[in-house]
């Protein structure tokens, strides 16, 4: 990284198998079984799984039906949201004794900027080991910390030493951290463009360290240009303890299937009517809507249109994401609707800006 880059110490915290692992806590009997939190019907979703469950191959978001068939012996937890909200508050003040500069992604992970620290504590790498210490002997749970220079290299090594572990990237070992890599480990890589990277040889770091700026931006748009710097170190978002959303959403699964544009209308209606009432409570506005049909097969698709002006209204939502509905065929009965709004009017422009020699010299304690 060139000087002229921020020189950061960021934290990544990760709670493992939270709402599993909460679940556990409160309910000794389940400890060392495999569980999964969600509904167990025939449309259920599994929002968490325990680690047990994990080795049966059991994932978030997975069907509880196909959860089921791989781990027979599965046990399923209704969720407790707010349960979840209460140890993660108490998770959230233990980050504020280090650094005011916490910037939350979900209940149960987090970046910390401590560069600067209320502890005075030089190393990044010790107050991770610290925080997480503080965490278990608080909530009796346990965290993975990722540590590095960035937020990007702070979310992928957070996932090395899972469960109950750490990893810190120092910044001489940045470029070769990065370069052995593999490819679908990279934060922001799913599947499908995992499959993609592969068809264009690109299976690790180092890989796509040898394309060009024009190479990646012509096959992977917007997203070619953060791949290009990201793999050499470059990742100048900072730590933003309020973050503004890059989008807006409701959507609603369906107890039965639909197969008809008459139903689907009137539940657009109704998702319609929600994302108003989002939008008005945070007072945002948006240009682009974003209609999501997920099958009865799990396969997903978005139609998307963005209009010359902000909108809000539920009218103009509606009206966009029909549109949207009636642009081409439905591929099967639908399980899933969703609509969302983008290209806010709370964004500003952040472009990464684009340097034409980048290299990491980062010499500080660590």
């Amino acid at each position: 990284m060139s000087n002229d880059f921020p020189r950061r110490k960021i934290i990544h915290v990760d709670m493992d198998a939270f709402y599993a692992s909460v679940e556990q806590l409160d309910h000794p009997e389940l400890r060392g079984k495999p569980i999964a939190v969600g509904g167990n019907s025939k449309r259920g979703v599994v929002a968490a799984a325990s680690y047990e469950a994990r080795k049966f191959g059991v994932r978030s978001a997975m069907s509880s039906v196909i959860a089921q068939r791989n781990c027979p012996e599965l046990i399923f937890v209704k969720p407790r949201f707010d349960r979840y909200k209460e140890i993660s508050h108490q998770i959230r003040n233990i980050f504020h004794e280090y650094t005011d500069l916490v910037e939350p992604l979900s209940l149960d992970e987090a970046y910390l900027d401590v560069t600067v620290n209320k502890k005075g504590n030089p190393s990044a790498t010790l107050i991770a080991k610290e925080i997480r210490q503080k965490i278990f002997d608080t909530t009796g749970l346990n965290a993975s910390a990722g540590i590095s220079i960035n937020k990007f290299i702070a979310k992928v090594a957070s996932d090395v030493n899972k469960p109950n572990g750490q990893k810190t990237v120092n910044p001489e070992e940045v470029l070769q951290f990065l370069e052995d890599l593999e490819i679908r480990k990279f934060y922001g890589v799913g599947k499908v463009t995992a499959e993609k990277m592969y068809k264009l040889g690109i299976f690790t770091g180092k890989d796509l360290k040898q394309k060009t700026l024009e190479f990646l931006e012509e096959n992977f748009g917007k997203s070619g240009s953060h791949y290009y710097y990201v793999v050499r170190g470059i990742h100048t978002s900072p730590v933003k303890p309020h973050r503004i959303p890059k989008s807006v959403g409701a959507e609603r699964t369906f107890s039965e299937n639909l197969s008809s544009e008459i139903f689907m209308l009137e539940r657009l209606d109704h998702i319609a009517s929600e994302l108003e009432r989002r939008l008005k409570k945070s007072k945002i506005a948006g240009k682009t809507v974003t209609l999501k049909i997920k099958y009865s097969d799990f396969t997903l698709n978005t139609r998307s249109k963005t209009l010359p002006y902000y909108i809000a209204e539920k009218e103009l939502i509606l009206e966009t994401a029909k549109e949207l509905l009636y642009q081409e065929k439905l591929q099967n009965s639908v399980r899933l609707l969703g609509i969302s709004l983008a290209n806010l009017n709370t964004e500003k422009d952040t472009k990464t800006p684009k340097k034409e020699s980048v290299s990491v010299q980062l010499k500080f304690d660590f």
